[in-house]
């Protein structure tokens, strides 16, 4: 009897383990399947009209005056073979842009062709975007500076992207982060690439444990969700050499959020020279290796 009861007792523990560990691999894979998911729709966005590879140029605007063409007698000088060789005038004048087309060239905004009109101004929600055959551009403002940032939709760089290379999915590196709570009137420091410095609203600090030592992360503020700006061990030679960009969700009810480091990503300056991207603060700089989320893209800028 009592041999009976042991093989039962055997039995029904090695199916409690089996079950276990189906368990843990269906959420392993589901997990996996996920981030796979998430990557797949990040490499698409790079790829659309509104994503970073197909950035063409960066003009930054003069008060005042400003020719637009393929003409090198321009102020602003767009591609040749891209452009007429006149398009028109950008005037700046006390934080206002307005457009007047040359009358030889087709210049359009959401399908319409346009004459003269006010493409910038802070009681926009959003800048006009013109356009003209492959190209699109429209009016950035960064610190006191204003620019044009050009796209080309047949951008040599969106046709040759294959894809960013990633470190192994690794659910380890998805971790469960306290923050810190701050008054609602805190900021910090940001400096973007241009040496420009703003300050940004800061809901407060991750905290997270990695191999049984605390660190520390600054977010800040970016629509419903928390933005991070981080370095660590692995921008020396596996990873963007200014560091990577982390999204995570608001705290919840217990003031707790997860930092997913498998959803890293390379900031817009990786895959052009005229994006202005913004800096980890020296406060987020990690001494760890964080070996997770996408590796450096090419030679970087």
């Amino acid at each position: 009897m009592k041999s009976h009861i042991y093989t039962a007792l055997t039995t029904a523990l090695l199916l409690s383990a089996a079950c276990s560990s189906s368990r843990q691999e269906s959420s392993t894979t589901n997990y996996a399947d996920e981030i796979h998911q998430w990557h797949s729709e990040r490499i698409e966005s790079l790829k659309k009209e509104d994503g970073w590879l197909n950035l063409a140029g960066l003009f930054w605007l003069r008060e005042g005056k400003n020719s637009i063409g393929a003409d090198e007698r321009n102020q602003i000088v767009f591609p040749k073979g891209k452009a007429a060789d006149r398009l028109g005038i950008l005037v700046l004048e006390n934080g206002r842009v307005r457009f007047t087309a040359d009358p030889t060239a087709t210049v359009t905004a959401d399908g319409v062709r346009i004459t003269d009109s006010l493409i910038f101004s802070e009681e926009q929600k959003k800048p006009v975007v013109l356009a003209h055959g492959s190209l699109r551009w429209f009016i950035i403002k960064r610190g006191n500076k204003y620019g044009v940032r050009l796209r080309d939709l047949e951008h040599p760089a969106v046709k040759s992207f294959t894809g960013v290379a990633r470190y192994d999915i690794d659910p380890r590196w998805r971790l469960r982060a306290r923050v810190e709570p701050v008054s609602d009137t805190h900021k910090i420091a940001i400096t973007d690439v241009l040496g420009q410095v703003s300050y940004q609203p800061s809901p407060g600090t991750l905290v997270f444990d990695w191999q049984g030592k605390n660190y520390r992360l600054d977010a800040v503020e970016s629509g419903d969700k928390l933005f991070i700006l981080f370095a660590d061990e692995t921008n020396k030679k596996q990873t963007y050499a200014a560091g990577r960009f982390l999204y995570a969700d608001k705290p919840d009810s217990t003031g707790h959020t997860i930092l997913d480091f498998n959803k890293a990503i390379n900031p817009p300056c990786a895959f052009t020279e005229f994006a202005t991207c913004p800096l980890p603060p020296p406060q987020n700089r990690l001494a760890i290796a964080i070996k997770a989320g996408e590796k450096r893209y090419g030679k970087g800028h």
